[in-house]
């Protein structure tokens, strides 16, 4: 506690008692009337004119912290805003319903009732169990009662927290889903806030990332600025569009965009496979909430927990895409042709990509970067590199039977739409949203002329409308130019030739990702190719 210069106690003769009422529900208490927030806050005011009879108060600020723990005082903003109007003379009077509304930590108790309390002059009134007021005696705090009451209080929250855990563990164990917000693509079931069921709207915006990222093979980049194009809200902001009270403190002001962060989690997210993982994180203690990372191996894991909202081939190539060195140029919304595929057949590790006198070469990224002692200069030129690897494919193409259907697995699993129907659809809601916008700004302008708002109100409500009807109108051009570049293109063509019986006469990336594992450079040019359906075939440039 700092220490300050004491002034002169204030006389209660003269004293003008400036109030902060002060009101804690834990999310322990669950819907029990009597502590409820509106209650809490009723009770005060009725008993708050007993304490003055002369009449010399006045209530400053209501300071609410709800849903929170009070075993520690750090992590309640308003308990901690309250404290500061104390050091700052804003208040001198603290009303508490209890003593548990206030702690639920005996030592944070007594520091605050008998050095923080008496160091700056404040009254401190507990209305009951016990009933405090520091004005009439300010030796009660040090009373055994107090002390005693203290010590009851966090022995509540202690056994709460232990049959929490207890609850938690046995639901997790069964796959029952017991986070506050159910992950994007799911919602909660209505009759079982422990079962999840699938959010349609959602879990379309999933299939579509995953399609992007295997078939098309977008990168994560390109993929979070085709959905902010598209006017498609972020997990964060789509929560709070379906009027859930979502916050995450981890990420500040979101703004609603998509991240190549939040594509990535996405990715590797099996619950869209219905594998439930939960208890990856635990907090130190009732008392201390820090949270940290639990080993995997502790765990909880579930197959089968939730619907899944995936086929499980294209889980795990997104997996093995994942796993591999997809990084794209700044701008570029695609990965290249054989990104995270070409390895270095001497030191296993990824090639480097580079171009010299016009040409695109793939390069050994150890003898390149680190050490010429380490590994062999083994190249290739990307055009030898395409003719190779197309003839190998060929040829195993010839040897495998039912292979187009195996691919087909992966690359037109069940649950998702067609892209022409999808776009459509997309369209047009957002073109009913901007309809929408479009009849908030023709109303508000006829209530500002009613008099019914200020122009302060009016110009900052028009602002915020004009702003997201332009990002509405702009999302619904992206959206038409992609309807457009889909009719031309229609999908991947040398994979739909492929699923459809027909020979392959050049590659391209969807092809790649279903049929290749690796592709290794030996001397020479000499590549080694891993195919995901058959031997490795050797070939050279």
């Amino acid at each position: 506690m700092p220490r300050i210069r004491r002034g002169e106690a204030p006389s209660p003769a003269r004293t003008v008692w400036r109030i902060g009422k002060y009101i804690r529900l834990s999310r322990d208490d669950g819907n029990e009337v009597s502590e409820s927030v509106v209650n809490q806050d009723k009770i005060l005011n009725d008993e708050i004119p007993g304490f003055f009879p002369d009449g010399l108060c006045q209530v400053v600020d209501t300071y609410i912290d709800d849903g929170t723990s009070g075993t520690t005082d750090l992590e309640r903003r308003d308990f901690q805003r309250m404290v500061g109007d104390i050091r700052s003379g804003r208040i001198n009077c603290v009303v508490v319903k209890n003593l548990s509304r206030a702690f639920r930590n005996s030592a944070n108790q007594g520091r605050f009732l008998e050095e923080f309390i008496p160091l700056y002059h404040t009254r401190f009134i507990s209305l009951y169990q016990p009933r405090i007021d520091t004005l009439l005696d300010p030796e009660v705090v040090h009373s055994l009662e107090v002390s005693i009451t203290g010590f009851l209080n966090e022995q509540y929250a202690y056994k709460t927290s232990a049959d929490v855990r207890r609850t938690f563990r046995h639901k997790r164990e069964r796959g029952e889903f017991i986070g506050a917000f159910a992950p994007y693509g799911y919602a909660k079931d209505p009759a079982d806030k422990n079962t999840l069921i699938v959010d349609g709207e959602a879990a379309q915006v999933v299939r579509d990332v995953f399609r992007w990222f295997v078939t098309e093979g977008m990168s994560k980049a390109g993929i979070a600025r085709r959905l902010n194009g598209y006017g498609i809200p972020n997990p964060a902001a789509y929560k709070r569009a379906k009027g859930l009270r979502y916050e995450n403190p981890q990420c500040g002001n979101n703004d609603g965009l998509w991240s190549p962060s939040t594509v990535a989690r996405m990715l590797q997210n099996p619950l869209y496979i219905g594998v439930m993982r939960q208890g990856r994180q635990r907090v130190v203690s009732y008392k201390v909430h820090k949270r940290v990372a639990v080993p995997e191996e502790e765990w909880f894991v579930v197959e089968d927990a939730v619907p899944a909202i995936l086929d499980r081939a294209v889980f795990e190539a997104a997996q093995r895409l994942h796993r591999r060195d997809t990084r794209t140029p700044p701008g570029r919304g695609e990965v290249y042709l054989f990104s995270g595929l070409v390895r270095c057949a001497g030191c296993g590790k990824g090639m480097a990509r580079h171009t010299a006198k016009g040409h695109v070469y793939y390069q050994c990224r150890t003898y390149q970067e680190k050490s010429r002692d380490r590994c062999a200069k083994h190249s290739i030129r990307l055009d030898v590199l395409e003719r190779a690897v197309l003839a190998a494919v060929q040829g195993q193409l010839a040897l495998a039977e039912g292979l187009p259907e195996a691919v087909a697995e992966v690359a037109c699993a069940p649950g998702g739409q067609p892209e022409a129907e999808r776009l459509n659809a997309l369209l047009a809601e957002r073109t009913r949203e901007l309809e929408r916008v479009t009849a908030v700004l023709d109303s508000l302008y006829v209530d500002w002329r009613g008099g019914e708002i200020d122009g302060e109100r009016y110009r900052r409500v028009k602002a915020r409308c004009e702003e997201r009807a332009g990002q509405l109108r702009a999302a619904a051009d992206r959206i038409r130019e992609e309807e457009k570049a889909a009719a031309l293109e229609g999908g991947d063509p040398e994979l739909t030739a492929f699923l459809e019986g027909g020979g392959v006469d050049r590659l391209s990336r969807g092809l790649l990702v279903e049929l290749v594992r690796g592709i290794y450079v030996h001397g020479r040019g000499h590549i080694e190719i891993e195919f995901d359906f058959a031997a490795p075939a050797k070939g050279c440039g």
